[in-house]
């Protein structure tokens, strides 16, 4: 019977201690909206990002003076990537290169206030 609640306390440390690791990864961030910008081809661009339970949510380039045209598939692409890898760090659009590094850094300028510490 003692090693029965033994064992049972050992299991739920365990379960406790696996559930807290897994939500870890859920609230990398704070919630909120944050604003950030990156040097562009012809100029600055700027971002605005938004965080929803710890992960980012969505991302609209406020600002920019890339060729309309040319970079908006650009500007749409490169924001998805970096929501679906939620990092900034994703790969550059080729032939776009400059655009694609100046959106990266405009989010990473803006997560930077939002990473947990």
């Amino acid at each position: 019977m003692k090693h029965s609640r033994q064992l049972l306390v050992i299991l739920l440390v365990f379960t406790l201690l696996f559930s807290v690791g897994c939500q870890a990864d859920n609230d990398k961030y704070i919630d909120g909206v944050y604003n950030g910008s990156g040097e562009g081809k012809y100029g600055p661009l700027t971002v605005e990002v938004t965080v929803e339970k710890g992960k980012i949510s969505d991302i609209k380039v406020l600002e920019h003076s890339e060729t309309p045209g040319l970079s908006d598939s650009i500007l749409e692409k490169i924001p998805q990537e970096i929501i679906k890898a939620q990092s900034a760090e994703v790969d550059a659009i080729s032939g776009a290169t400059v655009t694609s590094n100046a959106i990266m850094q405009a989010v990473q300028d803006a997560i930077k206030d939002a990473e947990k510490k």
